[in-house]
């Protein structure tokens, strides 16, 4: 009787002993995590997610702004038949149902995006299925009223290795930390059943929608350049081509466009390569409109005048090399602005032997060629300039007239507008004003990055360029009663090592009115095949869109 009172009193001991080292447990050794658990169960947090910035073009017409979308979710837990629920899903949703399938690998996730920036309308048909398990959240998408317009300047919103919302590419990549604003937040006190309690604590923090961007882009200007250059390609045969529009003195861009192009709302069906803006990372060798550039450099360094005559009798040799004419035709003695105005390899070399090697890096130098402009737009890119010691004297030779240089569009327009506004390096821009949430605009300034000519030296190139259009093969393209300033270019394409006879990149810089401009443009056609030479090809196109401008603008 006595043992097996034992037995019963051991037994009950050892009972009590568990009881009373799991309560130790539970109360004291993991108090710390189990008090966070409760609070993770009944504190709850919700993200309230910020509106995305803006953007408006100089007029403030909306070129991006958001549209109600929505993230469709998954909570496996809570889903009865899960078969039933991923074929309603890609009913709804117009997808595969392998595809909706696909994303429920594993049972052990709580929550499964399943699909994002779905619309409204879609957004309302799942909630009248009233599929369990299956969740909305608010995931706003970019809209673009003007559609395709500008894409390479806007670029575009996609996610980022988090599966936020991330600009790319543009103004969207440059500027996503003024578009994107701050979420706020919601955390309060709830019961178990996840209702709020009243004496429970709250916090509360109010999303900051982004900054608006008010561009210098002006909405005409970018039509009109972008529906000429669509037809130019077609007209002259190119595979390509951009064109570029600019307030010479402020940097502002008035229009920028490059093509072949994408749509930014529908850019999952376009190639990768096209997201990129040629304007600003594709590099060309600019041909005759770089001799403009080095014309204007001897000029102000003193080395020619505008009486100073060269004997253009033939070819000029360097070495083992011989460089011609454009065309092989010489005129013999000739004053410096007709260089410009025969468009004259080989007297473009007597101008670079003028200036001399060590000017001619330093002006190349000064002008910004081989490094970024700066510009606010993500992925700009620039060509690199050889080292000092490998450059030679043919290398000095060609780059006098514009070949075995390399540069973007954006670079050359930026080097000519030094000559157009009176010898200032000015930094390109692309938005003028941001608008903060309260309504406060912020001017941004524009900014001289230095000076590269005196005011006489521009003013005596710039005399050359319109001469080059009044007397050149442009003569007939040009508007009538309007002083034009311009210079026509045609390089060779450099491919391995040598260049390809019969493709080339024709291109025209010009500005006007010529005294005092309104504008300054640049056309660039890559491998037009109607006509290698930008004399036929960017040069009429150049005319075509000045010609809406100047109507445009109402100049006299």
């Amino acid at each position: 009787m006595e043992k097996r009172l034992f037995l019963v009193f051991c037994l009950f001991l050892i009972l009590f002993l568990s009881i009373t080292l799991r309560l130790f447990y539970w109360q004291v050794a993991s108090f710390e995590s189990l008090k966070l658990i409760a609070l993770q169960q009944t504190n709850i947090s919700s993200v309230i997610k910020a509106g995305r910035g803006s953007i408006f073009s100089a007029d403030n017409s909306p070129l991006v702004i958001n549209q109600p979308a929505y993230l469709v979710f998954a909570e496996p837990k809570n889903i009865k038949d899960k078969q039933s629920t991923i074929g309603k899903l890609a009913e709804i949703l117009s997808l595969d149902a392998a595809s909706v399938s696909a994303k429920f690998t594993t049972d052990k996730l709580s929550w499964i995006p399943i699909a994002e920036k779905v619309e409204a309308e879609t957004a309302e048909k799942l909630n009248t299925a009233k599929l369990a398990g299956i969740g909305l959240a608010q995931d706003d998408k970019r809209f673009y009223p003007e559609a395709s317009m500008a894409a390479h300047l806007l670029g575009f919103v996609g996610k980022n290795q988090n599966g936020e919302d991330q600009g790319y590419f543009g103004l969207e990549g440059y500027y996503d930390d003024q578009l994107k604003g701050r979420n706020g937040y919601l955390k309060e006190d709830r019961d178990i059943s996840g209702n709020p309690i009243i004496a429970g604590e709250r916090t509360f923090v109010e999303a900051e929608k982004g900054r608006d961007l008010i561009l210098s882009l002006d909405r005409t200007v970018q039509y009109i350049i972008e529906d000429k250059l669509k037809k130019g390609l077609e007209k002259y045969g190119a595979i390509g081509g951009s064109v570029i529009v600019m307030d010479p003195y402020k940097g502002s861009i008035l229009g920028m466009a490059s093509m072949p192009g994408y749509d930014p709302s529908k850019r999952l069906e376009f190639d990768l390569s096209l997201y990129k803006n040629p304007a600003i990372s594709s590099s060309f060798e600019p041909g005759s409109t770089f001799k403009v550039l080095v014309m204007a450099a001897a000029v102000n360094e003193n080395k020619v005048e505008a009486d100073t005559e060269f004997d253009e009798k033939g070819p000029v040799e360097i070495g083992k090399y011989q460089i011609k004419t454009w065309n092989q035709e010489y005129h013999g003695r000739i004053k410096v602005p007709e260089i410009i105005q025969y468009s004259s390899n080989v007297g473009m070399v007597f101008i670079g032997e003028k200036l001399g090697s060590e000017n001619l890096l330093k002006y190349i130098r000064d002008l910004g060629f081989g490094q970024l402009t700066d510009i606010d737009l993500q992925d700009e890119g620039t060509p690199s300039l050889r080292p000092i010691d490998k450059w030679y004297a043919i290398d000095f030779a060609t780059t006098s007239f514009g070949q075995g240089i390399a540069a973007t569009p954006l670079q050359m327009i930026r080097a000519v507008a030094a000559i157009a506004n009176g010898g200032e390096l000015v930094k390109p821009s692309v938005v003028s004003k941001i608008r903060d949430n309260n309504g406060k605009i912020i001017s941004l300034d524009h900014k001289i990055e230095r000076r590269i000519y005196n005011t006489e030296s521009a003013s005596l190139v710039k005399e050359m360029m319109v001469q080059a259009v009044e007397k050149g093969e442009t003569k007939f393209l040009k508007p009538i009663g309007i002083r034009v300033a311009g210079k026509t270019g045609t390089a060779q394409i450099p491919i391995a090592g040598h260049y390809d006879t019969e493709k080339t990149i024709a291109s025209f810089v010009g500005f006007l009115p010529a005294d005092k401009p309104k504008f300054i443009m640049l056309v660039t056609l890559r491998e037009p095949t109607s006509s290698p030479w930008g004399s036929e090809t960017a040069a009429p196109l150049f005319f075509t869109i000045a010609r809406d401008l100047i109507a445009y603008f109402k100049i006299q």
